[in-house]
């Protein structure tokens, strides 16, 4: 029997997220650890097939030069929560990855994110050419580890807002303006997209960043029959905004307020710390209150970087409500977790749900996956349960389908 092999290419694949993604599906591959975070690993979805942790094969691309091994090393020891005896077991498998990781464009990703490259300079290429190199990478990686599909997810630094234009719409006239090499239509997650959509290969845009998912390559995705969905993984605070601004609703309670203040380490947090990155991330994290409430209470998002807290991030939110007879009261809560802990195991069930989806030849958005997001491209609901409850139904059907 043919066991399904597929590639996983992480677009920032020296980031925490990466590595953390990396390790802990070679972990669970040896049997080192448990599957506690992992959706997938839980019924209805444990019965229908997805493919395996162990025979996922990691590549991808990054914008600054190191070993993947280092970058494991500094996130194991700065997190100082993950135990060190894994590393030596898995070091052989490390550097096996690290052949397959190339170097990643900066086309218009802002100041913050372009200082960290090794090469600064804007792209000397075409829009087209590097469309072109990013599908080869994609082509070469799947041949030379005979790979039956590969899946994209892009966890890179939060780009800055993509400014929508006409062309951004439509799918032909966003061809004409690549033709022209117009240098303002996209930025490096628009180029990530719309080569991995060519290359047929699953999308996921695990990142705020606006120009990933524009339209017109949801148009190209249906066209081409490959399976995408977005944006910014749901991971900390707006995960319990999602479960907890419901509960006012149901009590027919008025929020007046609600104001977060995020602190973080790790390069999230570093090129968070650029107000055009920061944008971006505020967009996502702002449409879930009034997506929820139906209104707009005084709402401010805080994000600020804290460097000693490396992996680890904090969120307090002050909700300020009206009740009966006019009486103003608070609610207060403070989330503490590791950033890139808590992200892994979403980008591995992503990863499953997606080539499942290509298997089962769907195409175009997935939103059976909104519970994975900030803000779920297609979805106008925002309320965890019920976005929990259509990926539950997704998995009865595709298993009802199966038998």
């Amino acid at each position: 029997m043919h066991r399904r092999r597929i590639g996983i290419w992480l677009i920032g694949a020296l980031g925490s997220i990466s590595a953390t993604v990396i390790l802990g599906a070679l972990a669970l591959r040896k049997g080192l650890i448990d599957s506690t975070g992992m959706i997938t690993a839980t019924e209805p979805f444990g019965s229908l097939g997805l493919s395996s942790v162990e025979n996922m094969e990691f590549g991808g691309c990054d914008i600054r030069r190191d070993l993947l091994r280092n970058t494991v090393r500094l996130m194991v020891r700065d997190s100082g929560c993950i135990d060190p005896s894994i590393l030596s077991k898995v070091d052989q498998d490390l550097e096996s990855i690290e052949k397959h990781i190339t170097a990643g464009t900066v086309r218009n990703c802002g100041e913050a994110i372009i200082k960290l490259a090794v090469n600064s300079n804007e792209p000397a290429l075409k829009i087209r050419d590097e469309i072109r190199v990013v599908i080869d990478s994609l082509l070469k990686f799947k041949e030379s580890k005979q790979l039956d599909d590969v899946v994209v997810v892009n966890v890179a630094s939060t780009e800055p807002p993509l400014e929508r234009r006409p062309c951004h719409e439509d799918l032909p006239a966003f061809e004409e303006c690549l033709d022209r090499d117009e240098p303002d239509i996209v930025r490096a997650g628009t180029i990530y997209a719309y080569a991995a959509i060519q290359a047929g290969c699953p999308y996921i845009n695990f990142t705020p960043s606006t120009g990933a998912l524009i339209p017109a390559l949801v148009t190209l995705a249906e066209e081409k029959r490959v399976p995408l969905m977005g944006s910014d993984g749901k991971t900390g605070e707006t995960l319990v905004k999602s479960a907890l601004a419901p509960m006012f609703m149901c009590r027919n309670l008025e929020v007046l307020s609600w104001e977060g203040f995020n602190i973080l380490g790790n390069m999230d947090g570093r090129v968070l710390d650029h107000p055009e990155n920061k944008e971006s991330k505020i967009l996502t994290k702002d449409a879930v209150l009034p997506g929820i409430l139906g209104y707009s209470p005084h709402s401010q998002v805080h994000i600020n970087y804290v460097p000693s807290l490396c992996d680890q991030k904090t969120a307090w939110d002050f909700i300020h409500f009206r009740g009966f007879m006019g009486a103003k009261m608070s609610l207060q809560f403070v989330w503490q977790g590791y950033d890139s802990i808590l992200a892994a195991p979403l980008v591995l069930d992503l990863v499953r749900f997606a080539d499942f989806a290509k298997r089962n030849g769907e195409s175009g958005l997935m939103p059976h996956l909104a519970c994975y997001f900030k803000n779920p491209i297609g979805v106008n609901e925002h309320r965890l349960y019920q976005q929990f409850q259509s990926l539950l139904e997704y998995g009865m059907k595709a298993g009802r389908a199966d038998v």
